[in-house]
């Protein structure tokens, strides 16, 4: 049973931000997710997805873990931190990319506050699924 997403179910908007120093990675993430109907920023460090954050108010984040000047574990801090400190209802769920998986990256992806992890190269339906595995209520359709 090969089935696969198709696009977002009727009625959703879906804001998510992918974060990713490499250019041909966020490009290639971000016309996946636009692809079935996301509404996509993009972004190329840490300081840069801090400030979209802000702006864009995603429901989701793609964070790489390892980038220049601010890398996503620390962003992810940040982001947690002002959240807290803001007493925000809900958290941006956000879902760590690395390209050089050791052993342990996963727990220091979620330790930083990130809520699920994939390695690098990823397939189109292990991104769906953790999509869905942080983000249930996002409504996808298949075929």
């Amino acid at each position: 049973d090969r089935r696969r997403v198709v696009r977002l179910a009727p009625g959703e908007a879906w804001r998510v931000l992918v974060v990713d120093d490499v250019r041909d990675n966020r490009m290639l993430l971000s016309g996946l997710l636009a692809s079935v109907g996301f509404d996509v920023e993009e972004a190329a460090d840490g300081e840069e997805a801090l400030v979209a954050w802000r702006r864009f108010r995603p429901h989701l984040i793609w964070m790489d873990k390892r980038m220049p000047r601010l890398d996503g574990l620390e962003a992810t801090r940040r982001i947690r931190r002002i959240e807290t400190e803001e007493h925000r209802e809900t958290r941006t769920p956000i879902i760590g990319l690395t390209a050089n998986a050791l052993k342990g990256d996963r727990e220091t992806c979620m330790h930083a506050g990130m809520d699920d992890y994939i390695a690098k190269p990823m397939r189109n339906d292990e991104l769906l699924a953790a999509l869905v595995r942080v983000r249930p209520q996002a409504a996808l359709k298949v075929s």
